[in-house]
Formats: structure tokens, C-alpha cells, sequence
């Protein structure tokens, strides 16, 4: 039997296991994964994997792409692009783009530009505000990932700040809500009294310190006691404090949690210490803060506190970090650049290998209930990446984001991502793209 690809002598990490094998891909699909080679299968084509890790395509539960209405920032086509050339087949984007997504109209028309564009496959949020609960409720959520509040600041009409607006979207919601969760009256009392101290010479090293452990705690434990009261399926993206872990539950599996948590690449790197030579490059909301929060974000992960691992890959231009306190966005992209990143947490010991591939890709299938993702499996979509133990340093020539910088420019990792399946085709090999077809819309089971 003729099937396309033979993927030989990989060192394959899958599902808690490490072990030498063969990976055969018929069409969009895994056909076959086995420790031996199996001689009844021809390969239209076969890549020796020799000394090299294959993993499942890393889903990325929390982008922004900023597509549409924000393009001068980035756009579907260019941060899908970078996301497969960090070894990340599938991405869920948010609604906070331009008009924000609070329609099922406005929500599908992002879809369509994914279908004509990205060469990752992909899924949208369906936005909340104050005033759309009708909207909300028309949602195909076994087509769409989630629903999206903001319990904090945002872009246009998406800050959902109603006390009963909040109490009848998590009684009524029909899908997972992820939540951004920082208390916007904590972050305006903090701005007031910093501005009067400092005026507007505000300094980035202050950011942890205006959108504090306060801030963050007090909206997240409300967004838990709310999911309490309702059972509402609650997930709250990235935690930044050591505090807040104990909110989240590691006594029971995923599978059978209503509250699950997420962390961020960025808050497991980077500290505080680092705003005086990072500066705007890693102002991030929440904030980035203490080497004591960054470590019990990583415990968390370890225990499983914290369920997933993602991005939030939110880019802006040079010029808009290179300005002051007050005007610099929060946000920074990550998608090229994250799985190598875990990699290097891996070798210094911090996370295990399984533990890294868990979070980052079998945790958000399961968790989402992903259809036929996140695992090397047979009867699968052939999503997957290889790496090779190869240093890599980022500099401007080989960034792909449209913004054209990282937060990670100068570092030296210890990983490439050498070659990036999605749907059984070879999207990306050494640093050129197959832009032939396009990835495919999630579907997620119940």
C-alpha cells in the first residue's frame, strides 16, 4: 500500500512516552504510528528523522492577530505563518479586533478571511459586551472555540463591567467562557495615584505595580465565584501571580474540571527585573511580575494547577513600544518562538519533555474537545512538528511576525523547528513555506 509520507527513525514524545518510531501520513490523516517499520507501506516520500524530536502540532488557545481593522499591527495571513514556523498548527483567536466580534456575522467574516489565508488551522471567540447575550446565544459552539470576557480592559465595546450583565452570561453561556481577569476600578484607582506622584514620566518597571497582584486576584476569584455559583465552564487565561494559583484545583483530572487555567509563555520567562533592559518589549497586561510569581506560575504547571500553556501572541508596531508608559500597548507576539522557548525550559530542568508537549498540546485538544487533534495518533490529522536539538538565535532577519520584532531578539535557543505538518502536508521545511493549501476550521465534539 502507497502512502505519502514515512516519517523514519523519529524520536517521538506522545502522550508520556519517548520512543524511536515510524509515522506514516495518507492524506490529511496519521495512517499508522509504530515502533517498527512497517515493509507492506510504500512512501511517496520519506524523511530520515535520525536524531530529531517529533511532537504533536502545538494549539495555541489565545491569539490576536489583529485582523481585521488592525493590520498595520498584523494579519492572519503573516501570524499564521510565523505560528507554523514555531511548530503551531492550530490557533484560536480573539474578538478584540476591529469591529470587535459581538455578532455572528462579524465572527464568521473572520472566518473567511482564515480560509482564504492562513496556512494554520484556526478557530475565533465569540466576543461578549454589556448588551449581546442574544448574540451570544445564536453561537454554533461545536464550530466555534469558546466565548471571550473581558473583566478588564480592551478594545472598544468589549470591557464587560455590568455587575448583572456578568451574572447572566455565566448563568446562561452554552460553551466554555475564557476569561481576561484584572479589576479595572483597582487598575483606574492605581493609574490616578501614580500619575499624581510621577505625572506622565510613569517608568515600565512600574507596570507590575499599577496593574498589581490586586488586580488580578480580585477579578479572578470573582470570575471563579461566579463560575461556582452557575457551573459555567470557566477558563482563565494568563495567570500572573503566585496568589491566584490558589484558586485552581489539581485533585481531579482535567477532564472533570468546570474551572481550568492557563499560563502564559511570557510570565514562566521574563520577571520584573527585566523591564529595565526589556522595557516596553514586555509590558504585557496582566503584568509581568516577581521572580517568586514566575515561579509558582512554573509549580503550577508542574502540579497541574494550570492546565494548558499558550501565547497570547498580541503584536504591535516599533513604533508603538518605543513610546512612553501611557501610550505603549500591552502586548507582544510569541507564536514563532514559544514551543522553542519550552524547549529550553525543558533543558534547564524546569519542565519535563511530556510535561511540555501535555500542556501545550494534548491539555488544549482535550480540553476544548478538539476533533481529532493534539495527539499522534492513527486516524488523526496529521498536525505535527519536528525539532532538532540545533541552536537557533533570533534576530530581525529571521522574524516572521509583521511587526518585525521579538521580545526574545538576541536570545540563543536550544531547539529549531526544522519541519511543521499541518493536515498531513508538509506546510514548512527549513525555513521555506507550502502555501498551496490552506489550514482547516476546528470542530470541536462534546
Amino acid at each position: 500500500m502507497r502512502v505519502d509520507f514515512h516519517l523514519k527513525n523519529a524520536q517521538i514524545a506522545n502522550e508520556g512516552e519517548l520512543f524511536t518510531g515510524h509515522v506514516y501520513l495518507l492524506g490529511e490523516k496519521i495512517y499508522k504510528v509504530s515502533n517498527d517499520e512497517d515493509d507492506t507501506l510504500e512512501a511517496t516520500t520519506t524523511i530520515d528523522c535520525t536524531g530529531k524530536l517529533l511532537l504533536p502540532g502545538v494549539i495555541d488557545d489565545q491569539v490576536h492577530f489583529r485582523e481585521p481593522g488592525l493590520t498595520h499591527k498584523g494579519e492572519i495571513y503573516t501570524e499564521a505563518k510565523a505560528a507554523v514556523a514555531g511548530g503551531i498548527t492550530s490557533f484560536m483567536e480573539m474578538p478584540n479586533t476591529v469591529p470587535n466580534a459581538l455578532t455572528v456575522e462579524l465572527l464568521e467574516d473572520k472566518y473567511n478571511i482564515a480560509e482564504a489565508n492562513s496556512l494554520a488551522n484556526y478557530s475565533f471567540y465569540m466576543g461578549a459586551s454589556n448588551d449581546n447575550l442574544d448574540e451570544v446565544l445564536k453561537t454554533d459552539f461545536k464550530k466555534v472555540c469558546g466565548l471571550k470576557v473581558f473583566m478588564g480592559s480592551s478594545t472598544g465595546n468589549m470591557l464587560v463591567d455590568n455587575e448583572k450583565t456578568l451574572e447572566g452570561i455565566f448563568k446562561e453561556a452554552p460553551t466554555l467562557i475564557a476569561t481576561h481577569c484584572e479589576d479595572e476600578e483597582t487598575i483606574r484607582n492605581n493609574t490616578k495615584t501614580f500619575k499624581a506622584k510621577y505625572g506622565n514620566n510613569v517608568a515600565m518597571s512600574m507596570h507590575p505595580q499599577i496593574r498589581n497582584h490586586e488586580v488580578c486576584y480580585k477579578s479572578s476569584s470573582k470570575a471563579v465565584e461566579l463560575a461556582t455559583k452557575h457551573n459555567t465552564r470557566l477558563h482563565i487565561l494568563h495567570l500572573s501571580t503566585a496568589k491566584e494559583m490558589e484558586l485552581f484545583r489539581n485533585d481531579i483530572p482535567m477532564k472533570e474540571k468546570r474551572i481550568t487555567a492557563e499560563a502564559c509563555i511570557h510570565h514562566m520567562w521574563f520577571t520584573d527585573a527585566q523591564y529595565e533592559t526589556k522595557g516596553a518589549f514586555i509590558k504585557w497586561n496582566p503584568a509581568v511580575k516577581g521572580a517568586e510569581d514566575r515561579a509558582a506560575i512554573r509549580e503550577a504547571v508542574n502540579n497541574n494547577k494550570i492546565d494548558v500553556i499558550a501565547t497570547d501572541h498580541a503584536p504591535h508596531t516599533l513604533a508603538e513600544k518605543s513610546l512612553d508608559y501611557f501610550r505603549a500597548p500591552s502586548g507582544g507576539p510569541l507564536v514563532q518562538h514559544a514551543l522553542p522557548a519550552m524547549l529550553d525550559l525543558v533543558e534547564e530542568g524546569i519542565f519535563s519533555l511530556h510535561k511540555a508537549v501535555e500542556k501545550m498540546c494534548h491539555a488544549p485538544a482535550e480540553m476544548f474537545s478538539v476533533h481529532k487533534r493534539g495527539y499522534i495518533r492513527a486516524g488523526f490529522f496529521a498536525d505535527l512538528v519536528l525539532v532538532e536539538k540545533e541552536n537557533f538565535e533570533v534576530k530581525k532577519s529571521n522574524i516572521l511576525y509583521k511587526c518585525g520584532w521579538s521580545p526574545f531578539e538576541g536570545h540563543t535557543f536550544k531547539y529549531s523547528v526544522k519541519t511543521t505538518f499541518v493536515n498531513g502536508r508538509k506546510v514548512y521545511y527549513n525555513g521555506v513555506f507550502d502555501e498551496t493549501k490552506k489550514g482547516k476550521r476546528l470542530f470541536f465534539d462534546d
